[in-house]
């Protein structure tokens, strides 16, 4: 118990003396998980809106894609990308295994769904109620998805904040193509894994400390953005 005391305070004095070594890890970490939150929100909210007001051949196999997604064990979709990216797969020649990149990449692809799955479930919950209003101001599908897009903002940001969640505390997929190198590809999860795997528990606590600290910021956004969904809308 004394043992731990001391790793605690020293993990505290870490994060309020600002370590280098961590602030580099957290940094990188938020870098890589942002970035795929932006790129998977600009794919997941149209294609999410789309599978919900438009009907076309295929539609039902991409919404249950979508679904399957969802619950996508992160080192298979590591598994994947690295296959893609590495020096025998097709876009090997670019170079982008055990980079930020890389990272960044599989991040995307572990997001998307569950933002677009989101998306259309809550366009849908929005059509049923506005359809024959937009219908009736002549509203074609184009303009209906652009209006009910911006009507349940604050709902779809529930999605985009369970994206970042899921983002900033993956490990397995991130492991796999990023390579966990230090100064480069080193992110809170796997280092949490490698420090602890080392003894040095003190850091593998400090950024334990922030990302649970991250979490319940996450959380507490969801909150907020469901709170002002049902504001907007009472």
């Amino acid at each position: 118990m004394n043992d731990f005391s001391q790793a605690f305070a020293k993990a505290l004095q870490l994060i309020f003396q600002l370590d280098p070594a961590l602030l580099e890890i957290i940094g990188l970490s938020l870098r890589v998980s942002l970035t795929a939150v932006f790129i998977a929100s600009l794919i997941g909210l149209p294609l999410g809106a789309a599978l919900a007001l438009y009907k076309f051949p295929g539609r039902g196999i991409i919404v249950a894609l979508l679904n399957a997604f969802m619950g996508l064990p992160p080192v298979v979709v590591g598994l994947v990308v690295y296959l893609i990216l590495s020096r025998s797969g097709p876009l090997g020649v670019l170079g982008l295994l055990f980079t930020p990149t890389a990272m960044i990449i599989a991040q995307v692809c572990l997001i998307t769904p569950i933002v677009a799955a989101l998306t259309r479930q809550t366009i849908m919950d929005a059509n049923d109620e506005y359809h024959e209003q937009l219908r009736a101001l002549g509203a074609k599908a184009s303009r209906m998805m652009k209006t009910l897009l911006w009507e349940t903002r604050f709902s779809l940001m529930t999605g985009v904040f369970a994206g970042f969640g899921r983002a900033i505390a993956e490990v397995g997929a991130v492991l796999i193509v990023g390579g966990n190198i230090n100064h480069a590809t080193r992110v809170m999860t796997t280092a949490i894994a490698l420090e602890t795997r080392k003894g040095d528990i003190e850091l593998a606590l400090a950024l334990g400390i922030i990302l649970i600290t991250l979490s319940l910021i996450v959380t507490s956004l969801v909150m907020s953005a469901k709170h002002a969904a049902y504001q907007y809308h009472s």
